[in-house]
């Protein structure tokens, strides 16, 4: 499982010219699932976005506050792009969970951040859907977390 995480002061997405979902100072969190990810993936993930220092923290100091120390939002966005393959030119997503069984498993995460969080505070987009997202991205500050491969 990887995540994209960008510091933002403020993010939305948009359906069809629509926003459905906008948060104010926080995260905005691409989350891509490959085959083989599992729950231990997913928990993993779910810590790294919520306890990781990207912001100032008291007394202005650098890196010294995560999301949840601030109560700041999180928008979650799924993105199967984050596991491609490019072969030549062509782009291949093999790797990626498949949209039947990536789905539940989205949503299973986004569970399981809401219950560690604050569940008014994470928002998301729409899962398959043709999507527009804007970001403000602050600093610029963007991380990309990947899930150990645990070995048999």
């Amino acid at each position: 499982m990887k995540a994209v995480i960008q510091r933002v002061s403020k993010a939305s997405v948009s359906v069809d010219g629509e926003v459905i979902s906008s948060i104010g100072n926080g995260l905005c969190v691409l989350i891509g699932i490959k085959k083989g990810d599992e729950a231990v993936d997913m928990e993993y993930i779910v810590r790294k976005i919520l306890n990781t220092k990207l912001f100032d923290g008291d007394k202005g100091k650098k890196w010294g506050a995560s999301v949840v120390d601030k109560k700041y939002e999180i928008l979650c966005i799924s993105q199967f792009t984050l596991y491609h393959v490019l072969k030549g030119n062509k782009l291949d997503f093999h790797r990626a969970m498949p949209a039947q069984e990536s789905e539940p498993f989205y949503m299973n995460f986004l569970a399981e951040l809401r219950t560690k969080y604050i569940p008014e505070l994470v928002k998301d987009g729409k899962f398959g859907a043709m999507m527009e997202v804007c970001i403000q991205n602050s600093g610029p500050v963007t991380l990309e977390i990947e899930s150990p491969t645990l070995l048999p």
